[in-house]
């Protein structure tokens, strides 16, 4: 290397040199500290500028609560909650305790020693608010005071910035007895209570100094979920988190030494009484109420929002179906009951449900004798069958596959079954074999006919034809929830679970020609600082309208001349389905008009709602089957609705007719058809529904036979139709004598 070449590399290595020294001078760890604590004086100072600045407010509205109204879809006047909010203030020193622990153990184990905030939980608190996360993140029992009694629950991070200054002025100015009576007497705990004299009473029945440890527990962990986890309306899920929330709260007293481990072992979880409604919530007023506070939890109104009051609430009820659905039950049923004589009649619960078939308001509900007297919605229970109002479903969804019977036939209303009682079903690797009503065999029958005399067995085998599996898509798809809903034969009967609100959502969108229907009951909710704008169902088409369409075809049958004849007038059009539930535990009406869709229902409840019982000998009048009670119900209903004029007539288009096939040989046809002067045979005792496995099933199952081709529906009835189905049970008995009504 010559010593030009050295020079230049000297020259390099002093620049690189340089370059280094200078980024180590302006990176030196005294000014990297400098920066640090900088940073750090300039945070406490801006901290300490805030502390200043913010001074603690006065009480906010949430713990100043007012009152709700509650309208009709016209703007008249439902009710009104909240005006005497449901809190009392209670010395500390009135609550145990070991309760007083339990709050503590629950919410802020470190609360008698803290300063009144978590610093690291309020940062992870704006951080998530920051990321979108919402309410998330920590707070301590000084926190939330502060935010229930001084602040809002709106999670921004200002609002969590005040929480914290706040907290630590509280901390400073009040003894902790304060702050924690504080925040038990603000905090919101459901069923309407605020405060913990109020929920002990909502929840136990008792006074706050009397609650025990596993009690005052139930409450401490009931802060974190109220609606989730009041275990009289909990799922399973929250029946479970609560529990663990519980076991919780009992192990973190026993670390903080509030509570020993025997005595401990020695506590069993402590289940809260039946809710008890607030007055002004008698008769459907609290069904009603009810009902709208749910969908406002789905919009986003939570119960805490709600309860702190200023609201009005306009829901899609209206006054005068809602009236005229209210005495058509109490003439129909109520008037012919004896709740307080007749043991039967003590167990019979009625539900409806009326929607807009274009909208999907709820006009009219009847949730049950009286809010005050049976809490549970009868319109919105789902514990109970709908039975045979499922079997239209069953025909909707062989129309929309393009299904075929077993010899290849399409489906459709003049398509030929075998409606021999007990017939096995054919190609199913599942055995099925239902028994008709009164057990009635009807040889080869149309469809059309089936339906109107609700023929177990011949929507046995069309199930089988279209597929468990596609009938319950299609189910669902109209709206029947999934409950209890296994893909088998026996599902043709309506062996799963639904209300009658979700059932008018099914009628409802075959009323509207297959566009799927949503039931709403909430119109509007305004707020002087809010208004919440409900989210519109979306419409799309469930199935086509030739299908919806070919089963409203069918549903007018069942008025017109089969089980469905109590709601036939000549003031509307009306398509309907009767159905009655194994050992009629349930009686079923689902029925509509061009304007209206509504959904009855009779339930058998007994020993305090927790067992279903049989409606049978309901008012002394035999079997009480879809056809007669809730048909009667709906038929006074509808026409005090309609006004009673003439109403709109049904629109059809394309209805399906079906194929038949090639005559059967004489020899194939059976000779045990009834003639149309035959009677079923009488019975006083209900037989039962076959279970899905039939004791003796037959080891060749007989082939369907068939009835001579038709392109109509012949004029005159194979055989006389029946007006009381269903599921292999009698119809109903006019005086319990057994004959059936013609």
């Amino acid at each position: 290397m010559g010593r030009a070449d050295a020079r230049r590399a000297q020259a390099q290595e002093s620049r690189r040199a340089a370059k280094s020294g200078g980024i180590r001078r302006l990176f030196t760890w005294k000014k990297l500290l400098g920066t640090f604590f900088g940073i750090v004086l300039l945070g406490m100072g801006a901290f300490g500028a805030l502390y200043l600045y913010v001074d603690v407010p006065a009480a906010n509205a949430m713990a100043e609560r007012q009152s709700n109204v509650y309208k009709y879809s016209d703007g008249t006047v439902l009710a009104r909650t909240g005006k005497g909010v449901n809190r009392q203030i209670v010395d500390l020193d009135e609550v145990p305790k070991k309760v007083q622990h339990a709050f503590v153990a629950a919410e802020n184990k470190t609360f008698y020693k803290d300063q009144g905030v978590d610093l690291k939980g309020t940062t992870r608190g704006v951080l998530n608010t920051l990321s979108g996360k919402g309410k998330q993140g920590g707070s301590t029992i000084t926190q939330q005071y502060v935010k229930n009694y001084y602040l809002t629950q709106a999670p921004t991070v200002s609002r969590k910035l005040q929480e914290l200054v706040i907290s630590l002025k509280i901390d400073q100015q009040m003894s902790k007895d304060q702050i924690l009576a504080g925040y038990i007497n603000t905090a919101y705990y459901g069923r309407g209570a605020s405060g913990i004299q109020a929920a002990a009473q909502a929840y136990y029945g008792i006074d706050a100094k009397d609650l025990n440890v596993s009690q005052g527990a139930y409450l401490a962990s009931l802060l974190q979920a109220p609606s989730q986890y009041d275990w009289a309306t909990a799922t399973d899920t929250g029946k479970k988190l609560v529990k663990e929330r519980w076991a919780y709260t009992l192990r973190n007293m026993v670390e903080m030494d509030w509570l020993t481990e025997s005595e401990k072992a020695k506590l069993t979880f402590a289940k809260p009484q039946k809710p008890k409604p607030a007055a002004g919530m008698e008769g459907q007023t609290g069904y009603l109420v009810e009902a709208a506070n749910k969908e406002l939890e789905k919009q986003g109104v939570s119960a805490a929002d709600r309860e702190a009051g200023g609201w009005t609430f306009t829901l899609t009820v209206d006054k005068k179906r809602q009236q005229a659905l209210e005495k058509a039950v109490d003439d129909q049923l109520e008037s012919k009951l004896d709740r307080e004589g007749n043991k039967v009649d003590a167990t019979v619960q009625a539900g409806a449900t009326s929607v807009d078939p274009k909208t999907g308001k709820v006009v009219a509900l009847y949730g049950g004798e009286d809010y005050i007297k049976h809490y549970i919605s009868n319109a919105t229970r789902q514990d109970y069958q709908p039975a045979s109002t499922f079997k239209p479903l069953v025909l909707a969804s062989a129309l929309e596959n393009e299904s075929e019977t077993q010899d290849g036939s399409l489906i459709g209303l003049n398509t030929v079954y075998d409606g021999t009682s007990k017939r096995p079903v054919v190609g199913s690797d599942t055995p099925f074999a239902p028994q008709n009503q009164d057990d009635r065999s009807y040889g080869p029958i149309s469809v059309q006919k089936a339906m109107n005399s609700s023929v177990n067995s011949v929507f046995a085998q069309m199930i089988v034809d279209v597929t468990p599996a596609k009938a319950k898509e299609t189910a669902l798809a109209l709206g029947v929830p999934d409950k209890n809903f296994p893909e088998r034969p026996a599902v043709t009967l309506g062996t799963m679970n639904a209300s009658t609100w979700d059932m008018a959502g099914v009628y409802a969108t075959l009323d509207n020609h297959g566009q799927k229907v949503t039931p709403h009951i909430l119109q509007s909710a305004e707020h002087r600082d809010r208004t919440v704008n409900p989210e519109k169902p979306k419409r799309e088409q469930a199935i086509s309208r030739a299908s919806a369409d070919t089963v409203t075809k069918a549903l007018t049958g069942v008025v017109d001349a089969g089980s469905g004849g109590a709601a036939n007038s000549p003031a509307y059009d009306a398509a309907a389905k009767t159905g009655t539930s194994e050992n009629n535990k349930s009686a079923w009406f689902a029925g509509y008009t061009p304007e209206l869709t509504t959904v009855v229902a009779l339930f058998g409840e007994g020993d305090g709602g927790r067992k279903q019982v049989s409606l049978t000998g309901t008012a002394n009048s035999g079997r009480a089957s879809g056809s007669g009670f809730p048909a009667r119900i709906w038929a006074d209903y509808t026409l005090g609705a309609l006004g009673g004029g003439p109403g709109k007539t049904f629109d059809l288009q394309d209805v399906e007719r079906g194929e038949v096939p090639a005559p059967p040989t004489p020899s194939d046809t059976p000779s045990e058809e009834p003639s149309e002067s035959e009677e079923p045979t009488p019975s006083d005792t209900p037989s039962q529904t076959p279970s899905e496995t039939p004791s003796e099933t037959p080891t060749t199952p007989a082939p369907p036979t068939i009835s001579p081709p038709a392109t109509t529906p012949p004029t005159s009835p194979e055989i006389p139709p029946l007006p009381g189905d269903d599921d292999g049970q009698p119809g109903e008995r006019p005086g319990g004598n057994g004959a059936a009504q013609q």
